[in-house]
């Protein structure tokens, strides 16, 4: 299988869930359930359905973790030379030409992506026009709401 990338910003978010979920739910979960049980007829016992039932997610998302994290590259963008081009982990301000708003976007892993925080997956449409461009470069964006020209006024290794 090949590896995922990942910014060392994503993988350190990834092991403090996975720690909060193995050190502090697991536990609390496995009390609910002992608790639940204590109550005698688990046919008909609505906190031990919930209990099992959220005890299954937690184990589910631990996984999920472990596997993500066991098919990662982590990058650490600070300790590259880019050459000041844009690269998988760079962070980008955009001045868009049409409408003269200036945009920050980060270069992520598919996992890491949120629209909302600025962070846009390396495979976006967004990544792919960047990606190798410098600063003061014209990019031409196909995004699915139509075409947007943007000009590259910096590139941060962050």
């Amino acid at each position: 299988m090949d590896k995922a990338p990942m910014t060392l910003e994503g993988a350190e978010r990834l092991r403090e869930e996975l720690h909060q979920l193995k050190t502090v739910d697991r536990p609390r979960i496995s009390a609910a359930i002992a608790e639940a049980r204590a109550h005698g007829d688990l046919k008909e016992n609505a906190e031990y359905h919930a209990a099992r039932e959220q005890q299954s997610f937690t184990e589910g998302r631990i996984q999920d973790i472990d596997g993500k994290l066991s098919n990662a590259q982590i990058i650490d963008v600070t300790k590259i030379d880019a050459q000041g081009k844009v690269i998988f982990g760079a962070t980008v301000d955009l001045l868009n030409l049409a409408t003269e708003e200036e945009v920050t976007y980060k270069i992520v892993g598919e996992d890491e992506a949120d629209i909302k925080a600025g962070k846009v997956s390396f495979g976006s449409p967004v990544a792919r026009a960047l990606i190798g461009k410098q600063s003061g470069d014209e990019v031409n964006v196909q995004a699915p709401g139509g075409d947007i020209e943007y000009e590259i006024i910096d590139i941060r290794y962050i």
